[in-house]
């Protein structure tokens, strides 16, 4: 192709020097195939397929020009790369001396590769088989034009090569490897956001849209009640949960970035964490579904089936350079994504114990076979989480139902609860809703809610172009809510409000802001974002004994009248071994009290009292 319109373009202007070779770009060939049928008819034919991108390695310089420099007359050579093979002069065009030329490195000229590793799609996957991989090859500036996570359409040539079975000899295999020289990628967004890829050197903004599309979405910005309408467009087939559905939509919308690295502050997180957990068959996994098929960079991932390597990188050598390499996994690879984890209760401590910096500081430290590095893994993590008795238990708090680590579960902006109410109005009424979805027709639910091409178009619009900023008004009113909510629980010795609890405040208005197109944090956002906060504290931090909010539950595990329960059985166990004045085995010690103790206590809060304190 570069050739012929090259050529070409010599003929008919002539007298035109070009600065650079002019490259071209085919895509959407007609030859569209799957990478499992690819076979030798293929070869060094134009193929177009897509996948998912897992790997790209470093920049590797591929010779295109080999200079020659004879060492009997000095007469030097050039000679152009076919394919990967040099063809040396056998003989001096100069003085015609046989095997007297010398290739001359500094001299050669260079072009750069990349090799990137393309998996399966999983649409293209048959039932019950493990995705297939392959081989790109990059060049010039087709290299790093796709990262690790990007779904994309591949259009290139299918190459087959020999494998040396020394490489110091000449003989090879009789199979070859197969690996495909890229002309084109085109990144998917069919189906998804739009993919935001901003140069921080400077801040250029890749997503791009059309004027007429501009005008549209700024006109739906400014209709009534856009914030329930784009709410109800979240998975429209779940039936209410409507505060859920809202503030998933405010995590797709995100907060504003903040960097304060020149002042000393680091970077402030601007993802915005959710859990659901709650009763089976709630909707948690199909609201996970929706969102990892909506963003452009989301991963899928289940508890029970994830490893901390799966999640974060793993070492392996690469079968090409033969030298040991990091492989990311999926919280890289859902970096500036939503990273979907169900059964998020089942997952293993040491997998767990990932997630905690994750979380907070969005970066993955990793030093594993000489590689120490520090990974960015800015994600919002969407996790759903199942009671360890199979029902949600009404007596017990959410630490003690999901058995999850305080420090994780304060990590989460939003811990919303799904659970099943057991009334026949609401049963009619969801059931009556599921029927409907067989039996409506597409143009009427289309009609009902916002399309789905204008929903991603709106998110990834905000996204792009949208960086609210607090204003005074909304600033002060951020502040008297969180001396507020310090207040409610000074009475009665509990804490009901963290910092975290007033830097998730601030994330929720900034992406409230945002779904407004606004450029500025207001009042009425702030106001949402309480609320909104409120209700998620409401289900998450209640303690069921006071049936108040206790915020320690979330950060330590344990409520304020429990530790207050606590300290008065360890008042009683001291008082009782003092009465005694004898020694006690631990059973008659146990027995004992539990006689005298007049509100009684479990044997778990009995032995953790004797085995903190002795």
């Amino acid at each position: 192709f570069d050739q012929c319109i090259n050529e070409l373009f010599q003929e008919r202007f002539a007298d035109v020097t070009l600065q650079h070779q002019i490259q071209v770009r085919p895509y959407n060939a007609e030859k569209t195939t799957n990478m499992r049928t690819l076979n030798p008819t293929d070869i060094d034919q134009l193929i177009t397929i897509s996948g998912m991108v897992i790997r790209s390695s470093n920049i590797i310089p591929e010779m295109t020009e080999a200079f020659f420099l004879c060492y009997v007359c000095q007469k030097t050579h050039t000679v152009e790369i076919d394919r990967g093979r040099i063809a040396e002069p056998g003989v001096c065009p100069n003085c015609e001396t046989r095997h007297s030329m010398s290739i001359v490195h500094n001299r050669c000229v260079f072009t750069d590769k990349q090799m990137v590793k393309l998996q399966e799609a999983p649409d293209d996957m048959p039932a019950g088989e493990t995705p297939h991989t392959v081989i790109l090859y990059a060049h010039d500036d087709l290299v790093d034009t796709v990262n690790p996570g990007d779904r994309v359409t591949v259009t290139g040539i299918y190459r087959a090569t020999p494998v040396r079975l020394n490489p110091r000899q000449r003989s090879v295999k009789s199979v070859y490897r197969t690996h495909i020289d890229v002309i084109h990628f085109r990144k998917d967004d069919e189906h998804r956001l739009r993919e935001i890829d901003t140069d921080d050197e400077t801040g250029s903004k890749s997503a791009q849209f059309t004027p007429e599309r501009v005008a549209q979405l700024q006109e739906l910005s400014q209709s009534a009640g856009v914030y329930e309408r784009l709410a109800h467009a979240i998975a429209p087939s779940i039936y209410e949960n409507t505060d859920i559905k809202k503030g998933v939509l405010m995590q797709l919308f995100g907060g504003a970035r903040k960097d304060f690295s020149n002042t000393g502050r680091g970077r402030f997180r601007q993802d915005i964490n959710i859990l659901l957990c709650g009763d089976p068959g709630t909707s948690k996994s199909q609201m996970l579904q929706y969102v990892y098929n909506l963003v452009p960079r989301g991963q899928y991932t289940s508890g029970k089936g994830s490893s901390a390597t799966g999640l974060t990188a793993y070492i392996t050598r690469d079968p090409e350079t033969k030298q040991v390499v990091l492989q990311t996994g999926a919280l890289v690879l859902s970096d500036n994504g939503v990273c979907c984890i169900d059964e998020f209760d089942k997952m293993d401590d040491s997998t767990r114990a990932v997630l905690h910096e994750v979380m907070e500081q969005q970066t993955l430290s990793i030093a594993k076979a000489g590689i120490i590095c520090v990974l960015n893994a800015r994600a919002s993590v969407l996790a759903a989480a199942n009671p360890c008795d199979s029902r949600w238990n009404a007596k017990l708090t959410i630490v003690e139902n999901i058995q999850l680590p305080h420090t994780l579960l304060s990590r989460f902006d939003l811990i919303f609860l799904m659970l099943d109410p057991q009334d026949e109005s609401f049963d009619r009424r969801l059931a009556t809703h599921l029927v409907s979805l067989y039996y409506r027709t597409g143009a009427r639910t289309k009609a009902e809610s916002i399309d789905s091409e204008v929903l991603r178009d709106y998110i990834a619009y905000a996204r792009t172009f949208i960086n609210p900023r607090l204003s005074d008004e909304a600033g002060q009113k951020l502040i008297q809510t969180y001396v507020q909510m310090r207040k409610i629980g000074m009475g009665r010795g509990a804490v009901t409000a963290y910092p975290r609890q007033l830097e998730s405040l601030i994330r929720l208005a900034e992406a409230h802001a945002r779904m407004r197109l606004s450029n500025v944090v207001e009042e009425l956002d702030v106001d949402e974002a309480i609320r909104l906060h409120k209700e998620a504290i409401k289900q998450s931090a209640t303690d069921p004994k006071t049936g108040q909010i206790d915020m320690e539950i979330l950060m330590t595990g344990m409520s304020a009248s429990s530790r207050a329960k606590r300290a008065e059985l360890g008042k009683f166990v001291l008082q009782t071994l003092k009465n005694g004045n004898r020694s006690f085995k631990m059973t008659e010690l146990y027995d004992a009290c539990k006689e005298g103790y007049k509100d009684g206590f479990t044997q778990s809060s009995f032995f953790f009292f004797f085995f903190f304190f002795f």
